[in-house]
Protein backbone atom coordinates (compact mmCIF):
# COMPACT_ATOMS: atom_id res chain seq x y z
CA UNK A 1 0.00 0.00 0.00
CA UNK A 2 2.62 2.53 1.05
CA UNK A 3 4.15 1.85 -2.52
CA UNK A 4 0.97 2.38 -3.99
CA UNK A 5 0.41 5.93 -2.38
CA UNK A 6 4.06 7.08 -3.14
CA UNK A 7 3.22 6.09 -6.90
CA UNK A 8 0.56 7.93 -6.70
CA UNK A 9 1.92 10.99 -5.12
CA UNK A 10 4.92 10.80 -7.97
CA UNK A 11 2.24 10.70 -10.90
CA UNK A 12 0.27 13.63 -8.75
CA UNK A 13 3.49 15.81 -8.71
CA UNK A 14 4.37 15.02 -12.12
CA UNK A 15 1.11 15.78 -13.95
CA UNK A 16 1.10 19.10 -11.72
CA UNK A 17 4.79 20.17 -13.36
CA UNK A 18 4.13 19.53 -16.44
CA UNK A 19 0.39 21.70 -16.24
CA UNK A 20 2.67 23.83 -14.75
CA UNK A 21 5.28 23.67 -17.56
CA UNK A 22 2.75 23.91 -20.75
CA UNK A 23 1.18 26.96 -18.46
CA UNK A 24 4.19 28.91 -18.64
CA UNK A 25 4.93 28.11 -22.37
CA UNK A 26 1.52 29.80 -22.90
CA UNK A 27 2.80 32.67 -21.13
CA UNK A 28 5.36 33.59 -23.04
CA UNK A 29 3.85 33.12 -26.34
CA UNK A 30 1.36 35.18 -25.31
CA UNK A 31 3.75 37.96 -24.05
CA UNK A 32 5.95 37.13 -27.14
CA UNK A 33 2.70 37.88 -29.44
CA UNK A 34 1.56 41.14 -27.57
CA UNK A 35 5.43 42.32 -28.07
CA UNK A 36 5.64 41.71 -31.74
CA UNK A 37 1.73 43.13 -32.25
CA UNK A 38 3.77 46.26 -29.91
CA UNK A 39 6.71 46.17 -32.30
CA UNK A 40 4.52 46.43 -35.38
CA UNK A 41 2.26 48.91 -34.52
CA UNK A 42 -0.88 46.87 -34.71
CA UNK A 43 -3.98 47.97 -33.26
CA UNK A 44 -5.77 45.57 -31.76
CA UNK A 45 -9.13 47.47 -30.56
CA UNK A 46 -11.76 46.67 -33.42
CA UNK A 47 -13.27 50.34 -34.58
CA UNK A 48 -16.53 51.07 -34.67
CA UNK A 49 -18.69 53.96 -35.92
CA UNK A 50 -19.69 55.00 -32.15
CA UNK A 51 -15.79 54.95 -31.46
CA UNK A 52 -14.93 57.20 -34.29
CA UNK A 53 -17.75 59.84 -33.37
CA UNK A 54 -16.64 59.84 -29.49
CA UNK A 55 -12.71 60.74 -31.05
CA UNK A 56 -13.59 63.52 -33.19
CA UNK A 57 -15.95 64.67 -30.68
CA UNK A 58 -13.27 65.16 -28.43
CA UNK A 59 -11.78 67.29 -31.07
CA UNK A 60 -11.84 70.71 -29.75
CA UNK A 61 -11.71 72.58 -33.13
CA UNK A 62 -13.45 75.10 -35.56
CA UNK A 63 -14.75 74.61 -38.73
CA UNK A 64 -13.48 71.23 -40.53
CA UNK A 65 -11.30 68.90 -38.45
CA UNK A 66 -7.64 69.40 -39.87
CA UNK A 67 -7.37 66.09 -41.27
CA UNK A 68 -4.46 66.52 -43.20
CA UNK A 69 -2.12 66.97 -40.22
CA UNK A 70 -3.30 63.33 -38.57
CA UNK A 71 -1.14 60.40 -39.56
CA UNK A 72 -3.13 57.67 -37.13
CA UNK A 73 -2.01 53.76 -37.90
CA UNK A 74 -4.54 52.19 -40.07
CA UNK A 75 -7.34 49.62 -38.69
CA UNK A 76 -8.54 48.01 -40.85
CA UNK A 77 -11.79 48.33 -42.48
CA UNK A 78 -15.25 49.81 -41.46
CA UNK A 79 -18.56 47.90 -42.51
CA UNK A 80 -19.66 51.31 -43.59
CA UNK A 81 -20.70 52.76 -47.13
CA UNK A 82 -21.78 56.13 -49.01
CA UNK A 83 -24.08 54.69 -52.17
CA UNK A 84 -24.56 56.63 -55.32
CA UNK A 85 -27.38 58.81 -53.96
CA UNK A 86 -25.22 60.14 -50.85
CA UNK A 87 -26.82 57.94 -48.20
CA UNK A 88 -24.75 56.80 -45.68
CA UNK A 89 -24.87 52.93 -44.57
CA UNK A 90 -23.43 51.24 -41.01
CA UNK A 91 -23.61 47.82 -40.96
CA UNK A 92 -26.11 47.43 -43.90
CA UNK A 93 -28.66 50.11 -42.14
CA UNK A 94 -29.21 53.72 -43.68
CA UNK A 95 -28.12 56.46 -40.81
CA UNK A 96 -30.12 58.29 -39.88
CA UNK A 97 -29.10 60.97 -37.92
CA UNK A 98 -27.58 63.80 -40.77
CA UNK A 99 -25.45 65.45 -37.68
CA UNK A 100 -23.31 61.86 -37.26
CA UNK A 101 -23.20 61.47 -41.16
CA UNK A 102 -21.95 65.57 -41.56
CA UNK A 103 -19.77 64.00 -38.57
CA UNK A 104 -18.23 61.33 -40.13
CA UNK A 105 -17.74 63.13 -43.45
CA UNK A 106 -15.47 65.84 -41.76
CA UNK A 107 -12.91 63.28 -41.00
CA UNK A 108 -13.05 61.42 -44.66
CA UNK A 109 -10.52 61.28 -46.82
CA UNK A 110 -9.73 60.30 -49.79
CA UNK A 111 -6.31 58.05 -51.28
CA UNK A 112 -6.03 57.51 -54.92
CA UNK A 113 -9.19 55.15 -55.29
CA UNK A 114 -9.57 54.68 -51.69
CA UNK A 115 -11.92 56.57 -49.02
CA UNK A 116 -11.13 56.30 -45.19
CA UNK A 117 -12.79 58.07 -41.92
CA UNK A 118 -9.25 58.96 -39.70
CA UNK A 119 -8.59 60.24 -36.36
CA UNK A 120 -5.87 61.37 -34.83
CA UNK A 121 -5.62 57.68 -33.35
CA UNK A 122 -7.14 55.37 -36.08
CA UNK A 123 -7.87 55.24 -39.41
CA UNK A 124 -10.52 52.89 -41.03
CA UNK A 125 -11.32 52.63 -44.92
CA UNK A 126 -15.10 52.50 -45.53
CA UNK A 127 -16.89 51.87 -49.17
CA UNK A 128 -18.07 54.50 -51.49
CA UNK A 129 -19.53 53.78 -54.28
CA UNK A 130 -19.28 56.86 -56.70
CA UNK A 131 -18.89 60.29 -55.06
CA UNK A 132 -18.82 60.78 -51.22
CA UNK A 133 -21.31 63.47 -51.73
CA UNK A 134 -24.19 64.50 -54.07
CA UNK A 135 -24.16 68.05 -55.32
CA UNK A 136 -28.67 68.76 -55.27
CA UNK A 137 -28.42 72.26 -56.50
CA UNK A 138 -26.42 75.46 -57.77
CA UNK A 139 -26.61 79.09 -58.15
CA UNK A 140 -25.49 80.98 -60.79
CA UNK A 141 -24.29 84.31 -60.95
CA UNK A 142 -22.75 86.71 -64.02
CA UNK A 143 -22.13 85.49 -67.32
CA UNK A 144 -19.80 84.46 -69.55
CA UNK A 145 -16.04 84.59 -68.40
CA UNK A 146 -17.61 86.31 -65.50
CA UNK A 147 -19.96 83.49 -64.41
CA UNK A 148 -20.11 81.88 -61.05
CA UNK A 149 -21.80 78.51 -60.29
CA UNK A 150 -22.02 77.78 -56.16
CA UNK A 151 -22.94 74.15 -55.75
CA UNK A 152 -24.52 72.67 -52.39
CA UNK A 153 -24.31 69.13 -51.12
CA UNK A 154 -26.52 67.07 -49.45
CA UNK A 155 -24.74 67.66 -46.29
CA UNK A 156 -24.84 71.30 -46.89
CA UNK A 157 -21.57 72.09 -48.40
CA UNK A 158 -20.90 74.95 -50.70
CA UNK A 159 -18.33 74.93 -53.01
CA UNK A 160 -17.55 77.40 -55.81
CA UNK A 161 -16.54 75.57 -58.86
CA UNK A 162 -13.47 77.41 -60.33
CA UNK A 163 -9.49 76.45 -60.55
CA UNK A 164 -9.38 75.06 -57.27
CA UNK A 165 -12.45 73.09 -57.46
CA UNK A 166 -13.26 72.17 -60.76
CA UNK A 167 -15.93 70.88 -62.61
CA UNK A 168 -15.41 67.33 -64.44
CA UNK A 169 -17.26 65.42 -66.97
CA UNK A 170 -17.54 61.49 -67.14
CA UNK A 171 -18.82 59.04 -69.90
CA UNK A 172 -19.71 55.52 -69.31
CA UNK A 173 -17.74 53.52 -71.87
CA UNK A 174 -20.84 50.97 -71.90
CA UNK A 175 -23.78 52.82 -72.01
CA UNK A 176 -21.83 56.44 -72.63
CA UNK A 177 -24.18 57.94 -69.88
CA UNK A 178 -22.94 61.13 -68.52
CA UNK A 179 -21.58 62.05 -64.78
CA UNK A 180 -20.83 64.94 -64.07
CA UNK A 181 -18.54 66.29 -60.83
CA UNK A 182 -17.55 68.99 -58.96
CA UNK A 183 -14.79 68.78 -56.39
CA UNK A 184 -15.94 69.69 -52.79
CA UNK A 185 -12.77 70.26 -50.79
CA UNK A 186 -9.19 68.87 -51.29
CA UNK A 187 -9.63 65.36 -53.89
CA UNK A 188 -13.33 64.23 -52.61
CA UNK A 189 -15.87 65.44 -55.39
CA UNK A 190 -19.48 65.16 -54.85
CA UNK A 191 -21.74 63.78 -58.29
CA UNK A 192 -24.29 66.66 -59.63
CA UNK A 193 -27.57 65.56 -59.80
CA UNK A 194 -29.80 64.63 -62.86
CA UNK A 195 -32.09 68.12 -62.22
CA UNK A 196 -28.78 70.58 -61.43
CA UNK A 197 -26.80 68.56 -64.48
CA UNK A 198 -29.69 69.64 -67.02
CA UNK A 199 -29.48 73.04 -65.68
CA UNK A 200 -25.87 73.14 -66.63
CA UNK A 201 -26.69 72.14 -70.07
CA UNK A 202 -28.74 75.11 -70.49
CA UNK A 203 -26.21 76.85 -69.14
CA UNK A 204 -23.90 75.27 -71.75
CA UNK A 205 -21.80 77.43 -74.64
CA UNK A 206 -19.14 76.86 -77.29
CA UNK A 207 -15.70 77.50 -76.48
CA UNK A 208 -12.02 76.19 -78.13
CA UNK A 209 -14.58 73.05 -79.77
CA UNK A 210 -16.13 72.35 -76.70
CA UNK A 211 -19.32 72.63 -75.18
CA UNK A 212 -19.58 73.14 -71.40
CA UNK A 213 -19.68 75.97 -68.76
CA UNK A 214 -17.69 79.12 -67.20
CA UNK A 215 -16.90 79.47 -63.36
CA UNK A 216 -14.42 81.62 -61.44
CA UNK A 217 -12.92 82.44 -65.05
CA UNK A 218 -12.38 78.74 -65.96
CA UNK A 219 -13.86 76.82 -68.66
CA UNK A 220 -15.22 73.13 -68.08
CA UNK A 221 -16.07 71.23 -71.08
CA UNK A 222 -18.41 69.02 -71.19
CA UNK A 223 -18.23 67.06 -74.83
CA UNK A 224 -16.58 68.21 -77.95
CA UNK A 225 -18.63 70.74 -80.15
CA UNK A 226 -18.35 68.06 -83.01
CA UNK A 227 -20.35 65.65 -81.10
CA UNK A 228 -23.33 67.50 -80.92
CA UNK A 229 -25.97 67.88 -83.55
CA UNK A 230 -26.43 71.08 -85.48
Amino acid sequence: PSVSISATISRAWVMTFASFGLYLLQVIVSREQEMAKAMSGQNTVTPTAEGLAASVSAVKTRGLPPVEKWNPPFCGDLDMEIRRDGTWFYQGTPIGRKRLVKLFASILIREDDKYFLVTPVEKVGIKVEDAPFVAIDFEASGEGRDQVLTFQTNLEDIAVAGPDLPIRFVRDADTDQPSPYVRIRRNLEALIDRKSFYRLIKLGVHHDGWFGVWSGGEFFGFIPSSELPD
